[in-house]
């Protein structure tokens, strides 16, 4: 149990990097979908997104999932303690799938097959945030 704290010190570490990630990576297809016709400013984006996706996004979701479990395995009664746990987890689950969608919209953007806008990934950035106030409200006030 004394790992637990640190453990739980690593999971907010890394869902912070994670939501870093997610909060930017649209913006920057926002950037790529606005400026294709600029080949050399696409270009860079495109080494951005990877990068971010790759290199940040990806090893932070791991963490935070894998730090995730590691606290349940520890203290499984939190499972049984209400059902916020469970809406959490659901929440994350969307998470998750979010995540991997990003992925998926930038290797269409990379590719040119993209037929999404702006002002499309404008209102996708919205998402996470939406998610994010739920994992809040699950994790911190346990309503039920």
């Amino acid at each position: 149990m004394e790992y637990y704290i640190w453990v739980k010190v690593l999971h907010v570490l890394s869902f912070v990097s994670w939501m870093a990630a997610l909060f930017y990576l649209p913006r920057l297809f926002v950037y790529h979908a606005e400026n294709k016709d600029n080949k050399g400013f696409v270009d860079v984006v495109k080494i951005q997104e990877q990068k971010l996706y790759n290199y940040i996004g990806q090893p932070a979701m791991v963490a935070t999932v894998v730090t995730g479990i590691i606290m349940l395995a520890m203290v499984p009664s939190i499972l049984t303690s209400g059902g916020w746990m469970h809406a959490k987890i659901t929440v994350v689950v969307f998470l998750l799938l979010y995540h991997f969608s990003l992925g998926v919209m930038m290797k269409k953007l990379a590719n040119q097959t993209c037929k999404r806008g702006g002002k499309f990934f404008r209102f996708y950035n919205e998402v996470p945030t939406i998610l994010l106030i739920f994992i809040v409200i699950f994790a911190v006030a346990k309503p039920f």
